[in-house]
């Protein structure tokens, strides 16, 4: 009995952890950022920096920033924004030459707000990776008024699947 004893529980233990999974790591799980390029009005083929770009979630109150900019930095070609999961439609408000008045601390740049409406597609990856949203039908609308900084608006790909290339082009 003493002999079998420790060779069932070495068998036991063996099964045991032969039934366990490996830990599984995500690599594909990431929700994509839609991807704003800010571009020449008059040549439209050539990027256009925005002087010291400010950019409020309007949805949530917050100053946004990320890896692709930092708040009132002259910005790169692109920006990458989140988009809200929970909805269909994120607002920001896009702020050039953000600056706080010395006196009043209330920002003195010029801002438009944009609304950026979507679908929600949510697919399953893996056990590691959980579900991961995309977005589709991607529409853009900025209310019409004399002081825009922003020109026009283009959607350069309705559904946002990667943050590879650019899907909104703003012309300023």
């Amino acid at each position: 009995m003493k002999k079998v004893l420790p060779s069932l529980l070495i068998a036991f233990l063996l099964i045991y952890s032969a039934s366990c999974e490996k830990d599984d790591i995500c690599v594909d799980g990431d929700t994509p950022l839609l991807i704003i390029g800010f571009y020449d009005a008059e040549n439209t083929e050539e990027f256009k920096e925005v002087p010291s770009i400010r950019i409020n979630s309007l949805d949530v109150n917050s100053v946004l920033e990320n890896d692709s900019f930092t708040d009132r930095s002259d910005s790169p070609d692109s920006l990458l924004v989140p988009l809200r999961i929970a909805n269909t439609s994120t607002t920001y408000e896009l702020i050039m030459d953000s600056a706080a008045d010395a006196d009043t601390g209330e920002e003195t740049g010029n801002s438009d707000a944009i609304t950026i409406n979507y679908g929600v597609q949510e697919t399953y990856v893996s056990k590691a990776c959980g579900f991961v949203a995309n977005f589709d039908n991607l529409t853009v609308t900025l209310p019409d008024s004399d002081t825009n900084w922003i020109q026009n608006i283009s959607i350069e790909q309705e559904t946002v699947a990667n943050s590879n290339s650019i899907h909104v082009k703003i012309f300023h």
